[in-house]
C-alpha cells in the first residue's frame, strides 16, 4: 500500500461508513413500507378485495409492461398517466361529485365556493385518515366504496378494447384490449387502488402521508412537507461546501508539478502480439453496435408512438409492436450493448495484465460468454414480446416474460442467466489479474483497484434477485435501485475510470503514480455521495423522512467530482500531443472527452437538476426525468463502451486507419443529435409539465387534456429532428466498427512476454 495508504483507508473508510447507511436505512424501508390490507371491506361487511388481490394485481400490471406502460409512484414511462396519481384524482372527484348530490342534490361543479370548500374538507379528513386498522382491515366508507367501484370500471374499460375509450387508448399509446382478462382487469384495478391508497393515507401519528405528500393534489392537501423543504435547502447546502472543499484540495493538496514520463518510441500495446483469446473480441464489437443500431431505431420507433399512439405513419402496429413491448426493447437494448461495450473492455484488459498471455481456455470461455449474451438477449426479447401480447401463460410472465420494472424488465430466467454471464466475465477476468497480482515486485495498488471494481460489477448485480414476483412495491424499489444506481452508476463508473487509467499508465503517457492516486480518490469521491445517493431515487415510494434526508445530502455530493471533469477532459484531449502515435487513438480519445462533458452536463447539471427533494417532488415522472436519462445514461456510459469499442478494435486490426469523414458524421452526429433531442423536445415538453404540475397537480401534467395539446404535440414531433441526426451520427460509427472487422488482418509481431519488455 505504501504511498498510497491514506487514500486506500479513506476509500475503505468512505465504503464502511455508506454501506452502513444504505443499509441500515434499507432496513427502515422494510419496516416503515405502507402496509397491505388482508381486505378493503364496505361500511356494510363486504369484503371487496384482500391482499392476494392486490398482489394479483400486481402481477397483472408487470405482464402487460408495468413500468414501460405509464407509472407507478412516479417511476416509469411518460406517456400514459402515472396511474396512482391519475386514479387517486379520478377518485377524489368522483367522491366529491357523490357527496355533492347526496347533500345537495346537484353535481360538485355546480356549487358555490364555500359549499365546495365544506366538501373538500370532509374529502381531506376521510382520505388522509383512512389507515388500515389492527387487525390489517382498511374499511371504506360507502361514498368512497361508490368512488371506488365508478374509478374501478373506468379504468377495466382502459385497458379493455371498449371502443368508448379508443381515443384515449390511442393518446396513451396502449394497445387495444391491453389486458384481456376480465378478471385480471378487476385486480389490477385492486392494486392501482392501493397504490393511490399509500400517496393519500397519513402515516400514524404523522402529518404526511406514506409516499411523504407525493403527489401533488390540491384536493387533499398533498404539498411538500416542511421537512422536504428542510432537506432540499439542505442538500444545496452540502452541494456549495462540497464544491469548495473539493476546489481547496484540488488546489493544495494534488501535485502540480510532476512531470509526465517521456513517451515511447512506438505504441507499447501495437508491440503486444494479441492472444486468442483477443483476437475473438471482434464479434463482441460487432454485437456492440448491432445492439446499437437496434436500440436507436427502435428508440425512435417508441418516440413516434408519443404522436400517432398505435400507428407509425398511419399504419396501426401497435397489437404486435405497442409502445410498452418497444420501449422495454429500447432501454433493454441499451443496457445489454453498453455492458458489452465494457466486458468486451475488460477482456482485451486481461491478457495485457497478465503478461501479455492467455490462461488455458480463455479463448473458449470468452466464445461461450459471448453466446451466452445472444442467448439472454434473443431469450429476453422474445419473453417480453410473449408477455405483453398476453400470449403468455400470466404465471411464466415474470420468469420467463416481463418482470415489469424499468432497467430490469427481463423475465428472471433470462436475468439469471446475465448473472451467469457476468460472473463467467468475472471468473476470466480474474484468471488474468491474479497472477499479475501475486507476482512479486512492482506498484500492484492500480491493479488492485481494478480487481476490485472488476468483483464489484460480478457481484453486485445480485441484488436484482432479492425481490420477486409479489414482493411489496417499496422494497423492491430499494433493490432495484441497487442495480440501477449503484450497480452502474456507481461500480461501472470506478471500472471505467481505473481501466482508462490503466490503459493511459501503460502507454506511458502518464505516470502509474499519478494513474494510481486519481483512481483512488475518485472511488472514493464516487463512492461517497454514490452509494446513500441511492435513496435519492426512494423520497416518495413508500419511505420516511430519514431516507429523504440522507438521500439529499448524500446524492448532492455526487455532483462534486464532476465539477473538475473539464480539466480532466483537457488532460485526456492533450494526451494526444503526448507522441506521434497517438494520432491512431484520437477518435477513441475525442469519445472520452465527450464522456467528461456529458457527465458534467448529464449527470451533474440535469442530474441535480431533479435531485433536491422538493424539485422532484413535482417533475418525478416528467420529462425532466428522460433529460437527465438520455443526457447521462448515452453520454456518459454510451460514449464510454463505444469508446472503448473503437480502443479495442484499434488494437484488433493495427493497421487500421479510422475514416476521418466517417469519425467526424459520428462523433458530431452524436451529440448535435444528443443536445437536440433534449434542447428542442424533451426540456421544454418537462418544463411546461414542470409547470403544470405545480399549479394544477402531477395528475394534471401527465393528463390527456395536457398532453394532446398543440403545442405539446409540435415539441414531439420536433424530436425527429434530433433522432436523425442521432441515428446518421450511429450509423457511421457502426459502419467504421464493421468496416475496420472485416479489413484485412496484418500480420502479428513476434509474441513478446510481457508488456514491460515491450516499453523497454
Amino acid at each position: 500500500m505504501g504511498q498510497y495508504k491514506k487514500l486506500w483507508f479513506t476509500l475503505i473508510g468512505v465504503l464502511i461508513v455508506t454501506f452502513s447507511l444504505l443499509g441500515y436505512y434499507g432496513t427502515e424501508v422494510y419496516r416503515q413500507a405502507p402496509p397491505i390490507p388482508a381486505q378493503v371491506s364496505a361500511p356494510d361487511g363486504r369484503v371487496l378485495f384482500t391482499k392476494e388481490g392486490i398482489l394479483d394485481g400486481q402481477t397483472a400490471w408487470q405482464s402487460v409492461g408495468g413500468m414501460q406502460l405509464g407509472s407507478i409512484w412516479g417511476h416509469g414511462a411518460y406517456q400514459a398517466p402515472d396511474w396512482s396519481a391519475d386514479w387517486l384524482h379520478r377518485e377524489l372527484t368522483a367522491w366529491l361529485d357523490i357527496a355533492a348530490r347526496q347533500e345537495h342534490g346537484q353535481a360538485y361543479a355546480a356549487l358555490d365556493g364555500p359549499t365546495q370548500a365544506a366538501l373538500r374538507e370532509q374529502l381531506r379528513a376521510e382520505y388522509r385518515g383512512n389507515r388500515v386498522d389492527e387487525a390489517g382491515v382498511l374499511k371504506l366508507s360507502a361514498r368512497r366504496t361508490e368512488a371506488y367501484a365508478q374509478t374501478a370500471a373506468y379504468y377495466s374499460q382502459l385497458f379493455s378494447d371498449a371502443p368508448a375509450l379508443q381515443q384515449r387508448r390511442q393518446h396513451y399509446a396502449m394497445k387495444e384490449d391491453t389486458l384481456p382478462s376480465a378478471e385480471r382487469r378487476q385486480q389490477l384495478t385492486q392494486f392501482f387502488f392501493w397504490t393511490a391508497w399509500a400517496a393519500a393515507t397519513e402515516r400514524p401519528d404523522q402529518k404526511v402521508t406514506y409516499t411523504n405528500n407525493w403527489p401533488h393534489e390540491p384536493l387533499i392537501g398533498n404539498v411538500p412537507s416542511s421537512e422536504n423543504i428542510v432537506w432540499s435547502i439542505a442538500s444545496i447546502v452540502v452541494l456549495l461546501a462540497g464544491v469548495g472543499f473539493l476546489v481547496w484540495g484540488w488546489a493544495f493538496l494534488r501535485d502540480h508539478d510532476e512531470p509526465l514520463p517521456a513517451a515511447a518510441a512506438r505504441d507499447p500495446l501495437s508491440l503486444v502480439a494479441l492472444t486468442p483469446s483477443q483476437r475473438g473480441l471482434g464479434k463482441y464489437l460487432f454485437l456492440v453496435v448491432a445492439l446499437f443500431i437496434f436500440q436507436i431505431f427502435v428508440g425512435a420507433f417508441t418516440a413516434h408512438y408519443t404522436v400517432e399512439g398505435q400507428h407509425f405513419y398511419g399504419i396501426d402496429v401497435s397489437r404486435w409492436l405497442p409502445y410498452a413491448l418497444v420501449r422495454t426493447w429500447h432501454i433493454q437494448a441499451a443496457l445489454f450493448w453498453i455492458a458489452t461495450g465494457f466486458l468486451g473492455a475488460g477482456l482485451f484488459l486481461a491478457p495485457l495484465i497478465n503478461g501479455g498471455k492467455d490462461p488455458k481456455y480463455q479463448k473458449l470461455g470468452v466464445d461461450i460468454l459471448f453466446w451466452a449474451l445472444v442467448a439472454v438477449v434473443v431469450g429476453s426479447f422474445a419473453g417480453n414480446f410473449l408477455a405483453i401480447a398476453q400470449i403468455m401463460p400470466p404465471q411464466w410472465s415474470f420468469w420467463l416474460g416481463h418482470q415489469g420494472y424499468e432497467y430490469v424488465d427481463l423475465g428472471r430466467l433470462w436475468q439469471i442467466g446475465k448473472y451467469v454471464g457476468i460472473l463467467l466475465w468475472l471468473v476470466l477476468m480474474l484468471r488474468g489479474v491474479v497472477p499479475a497480482l501475486l507476482k512479486p515486485g512492482g506498484d500492484k495498488n492500480l491493479l488492485a483497484l481494478l480487481t476490485a471494481s472488476v468483483g464489484a460489477i460480478g457481484l453486485f448485480y445480485g441484488a436484482g434477485f432479492f425481490y420477486g414476483e409479489r414482493t411489496h412495491l417499496s422494497v423492491m424499489e430499494y433493490w432495484r435501485w441497487w442495480v440501477v444506481h449503484l450497480w452502474v452508476e456507481g461500480f461501472f463508473e470506478v471500472f471505467a475510470t481505473t481501466a482508462l487509467a490503466f490503459i493511459f499508465s501503460t502507454l506511458g503517457l502518464v505516470s502509474v503514480r499519478m494513474a494510481t492516486a486519481a483512481s483512488l480518490a475518485s472511488a472514493s469521491l464516487f463512492m461517497l455521495g454514490g452509494i446513500p445517493g441511492t435513496f435519492h431515487h426512494l423520497y416518495f415510494s413508500g419511505t420516511t423522512t430519514p431516507v429523504m434526508a440522507v438521500g439529499a445530502g448524500f446524492s448532492a455530493l455526487e455532483v462534486v467530482p464532476l465539477i473538475v471533469l473539464g480539466h480532466e477532459a483537457w488532460e485526456n484531449w492533450r494526451l494526444k500531443e503526448r507522441a506521434p502515435w497517438m494520432e491512431n487513438l484520437r477518435w477513441p480519445l475525442m469519445f472520452f472527452v465527450a464522456v467528461a462533458f456529458w457527465n458534467m452536463l448529464g449527470a451533474g447539471v440535469f442530474g441535480f437538476m431533479i435531485n433536491p427533494p422538493v424539485a422532484l417532488y413535482y417533475v418525478q415522472g416528467l420529462n425532466t426525468t428522460p433529460v437527465h436519462a438520455h443526457a447521462a445514461l448515452f453520454g456518459v456510459y454510451g460514449f464510454l463502451a463505444l469508446g472503448f469499442t473503437l480502443l479495442v478494435l484499434r488494437y484488433l486490426r493495427p493497421q487500421l486507419v479510422f475514416s476521418a469523414p466517417l469519425m467526424k458524421t459520428a462523433f458530431w452526429g452524436l451529440n448535435a443529435g444528443l443536445v437536440l433531442m433534449i434542447f428542442t423536445s424533451l426540456l421544454p415538453i418537462g418544463i411546461l409539465q414542470f409547470h403544470a404540475s405545480v399549479s394544477e397537480g402531477l395528475w394534471y401534467a401527465r393528463s390527456e387534456e395536457f398532453m394532446q395539446q398543440p403545442l405539446l404535440q409540435n415539441l414531439r414531433w420536433a424530436r425527429t429532428f434530433g433522432d436523425v441526426v442521432f441515428m446518421v451520427g450511429a450509423i457511421a460509427v457502426a459502419l467504421q466498427v464493421v468496416l475496420g472487422l472485416l479489413g484485412r488482418s496484418p500480420a502479428l509481431p513476434q509474441p513478446m512476454r510481457s508488456l514491460g519488455e515491450a516499453r523497454s
